[in-house]
């Protein structure tokens, strides 16, 4: 069915909303709860002003089905629209009163009588809304009223209250996918953004009893057409998107009977596929000179050639900074020389993220899984770009430590030397050798931390002279019973660590300075 022509007002709502709740998802602040506590107001004017002019159709279709002397068919067209036109005053109260239970159940107005207290407040609305099951109930009425105008009207209205799996913008994503109605809309959802929610439903309601109403209108000769009034119109499936996300668009002359002619449309001067009168836009946004909120104000031309006439507007669109979300181990800083395995998501591309990466400062290593990859850093600081069909998402700043060094122990039999009280001349038989990671390191990058201690010298002093030459090992074990036998209470067992190795992610080994490290075992 024909869409209805949308009003500067509703674009520029469907914009708005759609850019704070980009916003909120950034950081929910006093200026965004603000911008949604402004928006809230203009779409609750805009459903006022959208009732007066549906009250004004179903005024038309009355007028006409007089002057056409109360046909039958006319007559009963005019009771579906007062039957529409009441099922929507129905529905639009009762959104009314659950926006005022919102407002009152969270601290009711200020002083000033028009702006809600608790406008920050997300726990009382995730418990009205999902835990009280009120969300359920708002999806049902909501769904309840398509169906009601579908069966009205004979057109059809699909479901405006969806549940994850079947949101278009959600199901392919695999954790908003699996959420409710309620949960979608309202988790973790501060009490201003629940009634801009709200106030948007709203707002569709009115624009599909328009719809409707219009749809009527037309089977009784009451359209309110004026072929001079005829605008040009860009309907996007998305007024505000990610870079790097396609832009998608239907381009026509609304409320057009002539509109069915195929008219030469073309986009950016470039001519596009007209399919019953619509052409069909669509392209990769491009981000860039976002403002301080990240959005981006964008535009491109597009005419509409009729007959003899040719319409000419620039559309605006708004790009949204993409949310890069990095998840790793380790966020505060990456290991120089170290596998760095970083999970980058950008939610808002959904099933359009395919992302590349580049680095200052390191190497980057692209993951099996889609977001995946191995940051190895050769520099004190990171850079790492992020694009997505070739477009630069954003970049990420990280800091890069060395890496600790690794604990040196020493053990007698399996136990750590006591070099306090000495050992037994006699039970002191095989030394052991460990370097021990850091504790954070092993547990943040396991592959990138094992060592070995691959030289060490172990010799029997008295006093201040070798009894005997140094045992060279590479090993990390030394027999020295054949040591002990030579040995006598005062003496000392001196062990000298040489070379320290470490096996990083790729399985190469690489020496570790440790220092001078030296261990003096007293013998009695």
């Amino acid at each position: 069915m024909a869409g209805v022509k949308e009003t500067p007002r509703q674009k520029m709502i469907g914009m708005m909303y759609l850019v704070l709740t980009a916003l909120l998802a950034l950081n929910v602040s006093n200026t965004v709860l603000e911008k949604f506590l402004f928006m809230n107001r203009t779409m609750e004017k805009t459903v006022d002003e959208g009732e007066a002019k549906n009250n004004e159709t179903v005024g038309r279709i009355e007028v006409q089905v007089e002057e056409s002397g109360k046909r039958a068919k006319d007559v009963a067209v005019l009771q579906t629209a007062q039957d529409v036109r009441a099922e929507t005053l129905k529905v639009l109260n009762d959104l009314d009163e659950l926006k005022k239970r919102l407002i009152m159940e969270t601290g009711d107005y200020e002083e000033d009588g028009v702006t809600p207290k608790g406008i920050k407040n997300m726990e009382k609305i995730a418990n009205i809304m999902i835990k009280n099951k009120e969300g359920k109930k708002l999806q049902d009425l909501l769904n309840g009223y398509t169906k009601f105008l579908s069966v009205k009207t004979g057109d059809e209205y699909g479901d405006m209250a969806l549940d994850g799996k079947d949101h278009p913008l959600f199901k392919q994503d695999k954790n908003a996918r699996k959420r409710d109605f309620a949960t979608l809309q309202f988790d973790q959802t501060p009490m201003v953004a629940g009634l801009a929610t709200i106030s948007q439903f709203q707002t569709e309601i009115i624009h599909r009893e328009m719809e409707a109403l219009e749809s009527l209108a037309r089977e009784v000769g009451a359209e309110d057409l004026k072929f001079d009034l005829i605008d040009l119109v860009a309907l996007p499936n998305s007024r505000v998107v990610a870079a790097g996300a396609k832009y998608e668009a239907d381009l026509f002359i609304a409320a057009s009977s002539s509109a069915a002619e195929n008219p030469d449309m073309t986009f950016n001067g470039k001519e596009i596929q007209v399919i019953n009168g619509k052409g069909k836009i669509e392209f990769v946004a491009k981000g860039g000179n976002y403002d301080k909120d990240g959005i981006s104000k964008q535009r491109y031309i597009a005419t509409v050639t009729l007959k003899d006439s040719i319409y000419r507007d620039t559309i605006e669109y708004f790009v949204a900074r993409p949310v890069i979300q990095v998840q790793s181990a380790s966020l505060q800083a990456l290991y120089l020389n170290c596998a760095n395995e970083l999970q980058v998501n950008c939610p808002q591309l959904g099933a359009a993220y395919n992302p590349t990466f580049t680095a200052t400062g390191a190497q980057t290593i692209r993951g099996a899984k889609t977001g995946q990859v191995t940051v190895v850093p050769n520099a004190a600081e990171v850079k790492l770009n992020v694009y997505n069909s070739g477009n630069l998402l954003g970049t990420e700043n990280f800091r890069v430590r060395r890496i600790p060094k690794p604990d040196i122990k020493l053990y007698n039999r399996g136990k750590e030397v006591n070099f306090k009280q000495g050992e037994n001349i006699s039970a002191l038989r095989q030394l052991n050798i460990k370097a021990i990671p850091d504790e954070d390191f092993k547990a943040f990058l396991p592959k990138d931390a094992r060592y070995r201690v691959t030289g060490w010298e172990v010799t029997l002093a008295r006093g201040k002279r070798p009894v005997a030459p140094p045992s060279k090992v590479s090993k990390e074990s030394l027999t020295i019973g054949n040591l002990m036998q030579k040995a006598k209470p005062g003496d000392r067992v001196v062990v000298e660590v040489k070379r320290v190795q470490r096996m990083n992610f790729r399985g190469k080994t690489e020496n570790v300075n440790v220092g001078n490290v030296f261990f003096n075992v007293p013998l009695n």
